[in-house]
């Protein structure tokens, strides 16, 4: 073998063995492994709230939307029926204990509920203003708008996921109330999911 093609053979090894060695990708588990969730009409739900540091850093790097006051639920929605779910119509409201609700912020608008720091200004040696960059907003991150729920339609026998984003706390005894899932071709509602967030 000749010299080059050694050190190409050398060099996809090493570039194999960093790619084998990153971060695990993000893959939610099915609707009905999570401890929180439920079936309807051959719909099943399962929720998961990340505040945890472990599942926060695997979905979401090196963000901590928590850390922000935003608090991300992970929705998974399995389809076992044999027909087509509409999900354009999709709303969840958290429902803390006291049974105060807040509606899932839009992931497009997350960015804007913490703007970038202003710049500073000092004055330099000679008289002239230094202007020294702000830090950068944090929830700009393309995980916010990237690992967001966006299906619109589900067909039978496939599921979907993404987050959800909730500007409050996790508290114990809060419910995630979810509608507006509907059947395609007839447009009957499917019934509301109540669900308990552990």
């Amino acid at each position: 073998m000749p010299f080059v093609f050694k050190r190409l053979a050398l060099l996809l090894s090493i570039a194999a063995a960093y790619a084998a060695d990153k971060d695990v990708p993000f893959r939610p588990a099915p609707a009905a492994s999570f401890a929180s969730n439920q079936t309807n009409a051959r719909v099943t739900i399962g929720v998961d709230p990340y505040v945890d540091e472990d599942k926060v850093k695997v979905a979401f790097g090196k963000l901590n939307p928590y850390q922000h006051g935003i608090l991300p639920v992970l929705v998974v929605i399995q389809n076992d029926s044999d027909k087509a779910i509409k999900l354009d119509a999709l709303k969840l409201e958290y429902a803390g204990p006291n049974r105060d609700g807040v509606e899932a912020t839009p992931a497009k608008e997350i960015r804007y509920l913490r703007g970038e720091d202003r710049p500073s200004v000092i004055p330099g040696p000679t008289g002239t203003p230094k202007i020294l960059k702000g830090k950068k907003n944090p929830l700009e991150a393309w995980e916010i708008e990237g690992r967001a729920f966006t299906a619109r339609m589900l067909p039978p026998g496939q599921s979907a996921s993404g987050f959800f984003y909730f500007q409050t706390g996790l508290q114990r005894g809060a419910t995630l109330y979810l509608n507006g899932l509907s059947e395609a071709a007839t447009g009957k509602e499917i019934l509301y999911f109540e669900l308990p967030l552990r």
